[in-house]
């Protein structure tokens, strides 16, 4: 189509569509850089384009997790185990939130959901293994519970 054509109305040739964000991997790199709130909000435009992601939803657990904003993280958490129940992360997540709330038989129970399908891979093993520490020390009723998983 000519110049003159698209100048006045008409439509060019070749049709050049534009590209949508990709919004997760740039929360992804927001919160590499430690900037957790813009990849918050990067995270809830993903949202916006898939309701039902439940790795958004674990990824924005995340940094909600690490802003302090622990009730918006444990509604993330459970948002995405309605979705996915079988999503070993999640359950970790939310089991140490719930901890953090007293709440032990909640995350008794999220534990060993964890437990039950653990993710399969190498530098899992050290998340494997603190969670059956910490299930062992709620089992035995410890008063004190380790938070942070050996290195």
């Amino acid at each position: 189509m000519s110049w003159w054509s698209r100048l006045v109305g008409g439509k060019s040739q070749n049709k050049v569509k534009p590209q949508r964000l990709d919004y997760l991997s740039e929360a992804l790199a927001l919160e590499r850089q430690g900037d957790f709130d813009a990849a918050l909000t990067s995270y809830r435009l993903a949202l916006r384009d898939r309701p039902n992601d439940p790795k958004i939803l674990q990824n924005m657990a995340i940094a909600f997790s690490k802003t302090g904003r622990l009730d918006d993280a444990v509604r993330c958490y459970r948002r995405s185990l309605e979705i996915a129940p079988q999503l070993s992360g999640s359950h970790y997540g939310l089991a140490f939130l719930l901890l953090k709330r007293s709440d032990r038989m909640g995350a008794e129970k999220h534990l060993e959901a964890f437990l039950a399908k653990p993710p399969a891979s190498p530098e899992a093993e050290r998340w494997v293994r603190h969670a059956q520490m910490t299930l062992s020390e709620l089992r035995s009723g410890a008063d004190t519970i380790s938070e942070e998983p050996e290195p």
